[in-house]
């Protein structure tokens, strides 16, 4: 049985998740579906990425990916330098199906792909008008019934690059931002607890947020090491700094989100202090 997966920004409210699903169990008898996110922020490719590095190790060789978010192609004679066809990548044994929009850049290790294809049959009249129908869906179809990749386009060597926020790193400092919060109001940052060694190399440290009345000394290793409703931070599952309130959901106090008044793109500060730094030598000296 073959694992497809879907990541896209279609939300449920409507119908069209349920048509992927029916297009797909239509023409495949011997699959299973896995969503893995319909909460994409629309066009959102970025998140995408989030979303799907976040559990590709989870996944078995042989899975396929749909990403489906902003994944209409755009085709022009004349102007093939600024095209954006629709293409599969194989990377460490898995398939992934989606546009030449920049997404592809963004997954872990992208660089590792094993083959790079274009998907060239726009042999339906509406292909590039519903290409999840007359692209991607047949595309898939073809990969579970065995079709070499190399078989469904031309290869080729380059894709479209973008590139997300990095932290920054400074002495004694690492500045990231917030690049998600989830259901709970958990808030997570780009600074990973490998880089957060690095840099810190075991000195006693700061998180500050947006107001310098919140701030954090401490990593927990779980929620519970602080009382119900006090703030935390910790690396998550996935090694991203998270911050959080212990049980501060919707209608039991709120999420660390709502508290801290955090967004998306939200400066979080990691400042270090080791020994006869300035902040050790003034705290010497109380002024009180």
């Amino acid at each position: 049985m073959r694992i497809i997966t879907l990541t896209t920004d279609l939300g449920l409210q409507d119908q069209f998740v349920a048509s992927i699903k029916g297009q797909l169990y239509s023409r495949l008898s011997d699959v299973q579906i896995v969503d893995i996110s319909h909460d994409v922020r629309p066009f959102d490719i970025g998140q995408a990425a989030f979303f799907v590095n976040n559990v590709l190790e989870d996944f078995p060789e042989g899975t396929i990916h749909f990403l489906g978010v902003d994944s209409l192609p755009e085709i022009k004679i004349g102007n093939p330098e600024n095209n954006c066809y629709p293409l599969v990548m194989k990377l460490h044994g898995q398939y992934f199906i989606g546009c030449d929009n920049g997404l592809f850049s963004l997954l872990k290790d992208y660089e590792s792909a094993e083959t790079i294809v274009r998907l060239d049959d726009f042999s339906s009249k509406f292909a590039l008008r519903f290409p999840t129908k007359h692209i991607y869906i047949p595309t898939i179809q073809k990969l579970v019934e065995g079709t070499d990749i190399k078989d469904l386009g031309e290869e080729i060597s380059s894709i479209r690059r973008v590139f997300t926020a990095q932290p920054t790193i400074e002495t004694n400092l690492i500045k990231g931002q917030v690049i998600h919060i989830d259901k709970y109001g958990n808030v997570i940052a780009n600074i990973t607890e490998k880089l957060f060694n690095e840099t810190g190399r075991g000195n006693p440290f700061t998180i500050y947020f947006k107001s310098s009345q919140y701030f954090i000394e401490n990593i927990s290793k779980n929620y519970y090491e602080v009382p119900t409703g006090e703030k935390l931070a910790l690396f998550n599952a996935n090694g991203f700094l998270e911050i959080a309130i212990n049980k501060g959901v919707h209608g039991n106090g709120g999420g660390a989100g709502s508290l801290l008044g955090l967004g998306v793109g939200d400066i979080i500060r990691m400042e270090f202090h080791p020994k006869g730094s300035k902040d050790n030598i003034d705290s010497l000296f109380p002024t009180d």
